[in-house]
């Protein structure tokens, strides 16, 4: 039974997660590039929270969409300032424009809410639900339906929408895509967008239980990262994957040990998988990505 319950708070956590990988390997698979800002903009979803719960006394959940058109505005100068300007550079140039620019979300959140850890506003509010001895938190519950609901908004528009369909072919082939006459530029700030929205949903998620800190966006995008290296390299759905084992190991792990002996074990467990599978556990396709 402690097992379970385990589990599910790993679910809850992995649900966030996978928010940040998708938004972070979406990037990946339009533009070639790392966006290792994905972290910082988490943060600064939660300090959104935190500055808006401030000005409007909302329940989150009534937030949220406020949340994500901002963040999504906030990805598109991203994409202006760290992408565009270094397009045709090589990729370490972007590797470095992203991690400055989250050096700088870092310590502009830091200037203006401070160093100590904030708590955001609860999606619906306190209390948990109980059924045969376990115990659900509003907060779990809500981390999991609007993360799920958020995934499937996504699947939905890349897999049965016209511009899903530009989406993939901008990430499939620019070359090809622009040659058909799709708006290439347009479309790959629309994914810069969509990504800093769903880090800015995960940070909102986040910030009530597990609190938020401007030094947090590290260990985000390395969890990003780590997901997507598990579930393969470019893999929509492998990244889901991977985002819930990382948060389901670390859980459960740290409840048996501690936090520092889970983090360590997280990482031998990566090298492992990249001895074994270098692909990940679930490989992507050579020359196809989800």
């Amino acid at each position: 039974m402690e097992l379970l319950q385990l589990v599910i708070n790993g679910v809850a956590l992995g649900a966030a997660y996978a928010l940040v990988a998708l938004g972070f390997v979406l990037v990946l698979n339009a533009t070639g590039a790392v966006n290792f800002a994905q972290g910082d903009l988490v943060v600064a979803g939660g300090f959104m929270g935190v500055a808006l719960v401030g000005l409007i006394p909302l329940p989150a959940i009534l937030l949220l969409p406020l949340v994500m058109l901002t963040m999504a505005a906030i990805g598109l100068a991203v994409s202006a300032l760290a992408y565009w300007p270094l397009r045709d550079r090589p990729p370490v140039s972007v590797f470095i424009s992203t991690i400055a620019l989250g050096i700088i979300i870092q310590n502009g959140l830091n200037g203006a809410f401070g160093a100590e850890p904030r708590t955001a506003p609860a999606m619906f509010g306190a209390g948990r639900f109980e059924f045969a001895g376990l115990a659900v938190g509003h907060q779990s519950l809500a981390i999991m339906v609007v993360a799920a609901l958020l995934i499937g908004g996504i699947h939905l528009l890349l897999g049965r929408s016209q511009l899903g369909r530009m989406l993939r072919a901008t990430a499939q082939d620019r070359e090809v895509a622009a040659a058909l006459g799709i708006p290439v530029g347009g479309m790959v700030a629309l994914t810069f967008a969509l990504a800093a929205a769903l880090a800015g949903a995960a940070g909102l998620l986040l910030a009530n239980q597990f609190f938020v800190s401007p030094a947090d966006g590290g260990n985000f995008i390395v969890k990003a990262y780590i997901a997507v290296v598990i579930g393969g390299w470019g893999r929509v759905g492998g990244a889901l994957a991977g985002a819930m084992l990382v948060a389901l190991f670390e859980t459960v792990v740290a409840a048996w040990f501690d936090y520092a002996v889970a983090s360590g074990l997280l990482y031998a467990a990566l090298l492992a998988i990249l001895f074994v599978r270098p692909q990940g556990l679930f490989g992507e396709t050579v020359g196809r990505r989800a």
